[in-house]
C-alpha cells in the first residue's frame, strides 16, 4: 500500500472538488482540522443509520455509495473519485447516516468531525453555507444518476455510469459487472454486450473488476446521446 501523506492528500482536496470552491482561509482551517484517515479494500467508512458523524473527503482509492429509502436495503448508486465530499446530512439534520461508505481499493480519506464542524459554525456563518454548498453538490449527483437512469436506451445508461466513474483518461474504474448491472439497471447480458461493443469501438478495455475508459470524449458522446438506438 502507498501510503499518501498529509501534504499531498491537502494539495489534492485543494484543487479539486467541494473543498477548492472555498476562500482560501476558510479551506485551510478545515484541514487544519481535519484527521487523514486510511482504509483498507472493504472496510466500511460509516453505515446507513450510523450515529452522527462529521463529514469526509476522498483523496485517493475509490468508494462506493450505497443508499436506500427507510426500511429497504441498501443498494450501489454512485462510484465516489477523489474530490468528492459527504457526510454534511448530519451536521445539517441531527440525524443518523443515510449512505453507506466502502472503500473498494486502498483509499486515504480526510475527516472533518462533526465536534469540529459546530465549533466552527458558532464561529464563522461561512461554515453553514459552505455545508449547504456540499449538499447541492450532492444532489446534483443524484439527479444526474435519475437522469442517466431515465434513457430508455440501456447501452447509453451503461455508458454514463462509465463516465460519472471517470476522473480522468487512462485511470482503472475498480468496478465488477455485477456492479455495474445494479447501477445501470441492467441485465449481465446486456452489461456484456454493452462493454464488447465499446471495447470493440476502442472507448474501454476490460478485465476482471478493473474498465479502463480510453476515450473519454466518445463515451461521452455515446452517454449523452438520445437518438433511441
Amino acid at each position: 500500500m502507498t501510503i499518501v501523506n498529509r501534504a499531498t492528500a491537502e494539495s489534492t482536496l485543494g484543487q479539486t472538488g467541494w473543498l477548492a470552491q472555498q476562500p482560501d482561509t476558510f479551506r485551510a482551517e478545515i484541514l487544519r482540522r481535519s484527521m487523514l484517515l486510511h482504509f483498507a479494500p472493504g472496510e466500511v467508512v460509516y453505515r446507513f443509520g450510523d450515529a452522527l458523524g462529521g463529514i469526509y473527503g476522498l483523496v485517493s482509492g475509490t468508494i462506493t455509495v450505497d443508499t436506500a429509502p427507510p426500511n429497504a436495503t441498501p443498494r450501489l448508486f454512485h462510484l465516489a473519485i477523489p474530490g468528492f465530499w459527504t457526510g454534511e446530512g448530519c451536521f445539517l439534520t441531527r440525524q443518523p447516516r443515510r449512505i453507506e461508505l466502502r472503500a473498494v481499493v486502498e483509499t486515504t480519506m480526510m475527516h472533518l468531525p462533526l465536534e469540529a464542524m459546530d465549533q466552527m459554525a458558532a464561529r464563522e456563518p461561512q461554515m453553514t453555507r459552505a455545508i449547504a454548498q456540499l449538499l447541492m453538490i450532492n444532489v446534483d449527483i443524484l439527479l444526474r444518476t435519475i437522469h442517466d437512469l431515465q434513457k430508455p436506451n440501456v447501452a447509453r445508461r451503461i455508458a454514463s455510469v462509465l463516465q460519472r466513474a471517470t476522473w480522468t483518461g487512462e485511470h482503472p474504474i475498480p468496478l465488477s459487472q455485477t456492479e455495474l448491472c445494479t447501477m445501470a439497471n441492467a441485465s449481465r447480458k446486456q452489461v456484456n454486450a454493452a462493454l464488447q461493443r465499446f471495447a470493440k469501438e476502442g472507448w474501454v478495455t476490460n478485465t476482471y473488476r478493473l474498465i479502463t475508459i480510453k476515450d473519454v470524449a466518445a463515451l461521452r458522446r455515446f452517454a449523452a446521446g438520445d437518438d433511441g438506438e
